[in-house]
């Protein structure tokens, strides 16, 4: 689904329009919070969740919370419900047996650093988790769902899209009132610089809640690898325009930019048109690690992804946020 365009400009008569459906529909989400009883797992669970729909770097914050906690000696496994993946789990995804069709893009890719569980029941993958080995769980998307009792929610921001316009669905991207969402986080993570004043209205709203400064960092070597060289660059991420504006900063040569709808099923068919495009352009055809994963398997060669890495402003940021957690 590709988030309306409207969302994300100041609100205006559409916007009020809907309000009276996005007022039922935060409603709805508190009423959901307030009647639910959180059940514990037995281990840590850390939740890297956001407030908007779609997508807002969730995924490279759990690879960065997850790098923390191993290096601190913690045997700590990724959850996630596994979006996109025909699989409802329990189960341990194992990328020699799976592809994203399975278990969604997300755990696939996550997979590759540490044990990676999907579960549509959250509260069963977490137990999952344990009985695995896991010492730690660290959640991929879940802050909204409230069978599962978390030990730290971090919410994760694009400081280029912010909160959108500020209104709960569908009047906006948000998925439930900003207040409501703060009051239950620990720390605000906000990816790239902040474009549209979010730092200073988590403050506004929430002023002891710790906002941390992140950046998306390309792998140096696929980024020297491609200096000089025209690429043609597809995405279907929750904003495309993000990773076609880090083609820019890298100083690549952005020969043509086609986006798709977040966790798009690649088909052999628009693949092959792909790099058919390419070859008429002379270009590298690039996307994203999350894409890269999506392709089928008989392209995957033909194509580059564009590794990421989260860092953070403050390198010791995110570790005094993470020693709250036992």
């Amino acid at each position: 689904m590709k988030a309306p365009g409207f969302w994300y400009r100041p609100a205006g008569p559409l916007a009020a329009l809907l309000s009276p459906l996005a007022c039922l529909y935060a409603l709805g989400a508190r009423w959901r919070q307030a009647k639910a009883t959180p059940q514990d797992a037995s281990i840590p669970v850390i939740c890297i969740g956001n407030l908007v729909a779609g997508g807002a770097g969730k995924t490279p914050l759990s690879q960065a919370v997850m790098r923390h906690l191993r290096a601190r000696g913690i045997q700590a496994h990724y959850l996630s419900r596994g979006y996109g993946g025909r699989l409802k789990g329990p189960l341990r995804v194992d990328p020699a047996r799976h592809g994203a069709a399975d278990v969604g893009d997300e755990p696939l890719l996550l997979s590759r650093t540490a044990p990676a569980w999907i579960s549509a029941d959250r509260l069963a993958g977490a137990r999952a988790a344990r009985d695995g080995g896991a010492e730690a769980v660290v959640m991929d998307d879940g802050f909204q769902n409230p069978a599962l009792a978390k030990d730290l929610s971090l919410l994760v921001v694009d400081g280029g899209a912010g909160f959108g316009n500020g209104h709960v669905i569908p009047a906006g991207p948000l998925r439930e009132a900003l207040g409501d969402g703060l009051a239950r986080a620990q720390a605000v993570v906000i990816v790239g610089a902040d474009r549209t004043g979010t730092g200073a209205r988590v403050a506004t709203l929430a002023p002891a809640l710790p906002i941390l400064a992140a950046r998306l960092v390309p792998d140096a070597a696929v980024a020297a690898g491609l200096a000089g060289r025209p690429v043609l660059a597809f995405a279907g991420i929750g904003r495309p325009q993000k990773f076609f504006d880090t083609c820019v900063e890298l100083g690549l040569t952005v020969a043509e930019v086609v986006p798709f709808p977040d966790h798009h099923p690649y088909t052999k068919g628009e693949i092959a048109r792909l790099l058919e495009r390419a070859a008429t352009l002379g270009a590298v055809p690039l996307t994203t690690e999350k894409d890269w994963v999506r392709l089928p398997a008989a392209h995957q060669t033909a194509i580059k992804a564009l590794p990421v890495v989260l860092a953070f402003d403050d390198p010791g940021a995110l570790d005094r946020v993470l020693r709250t957690v036992s």
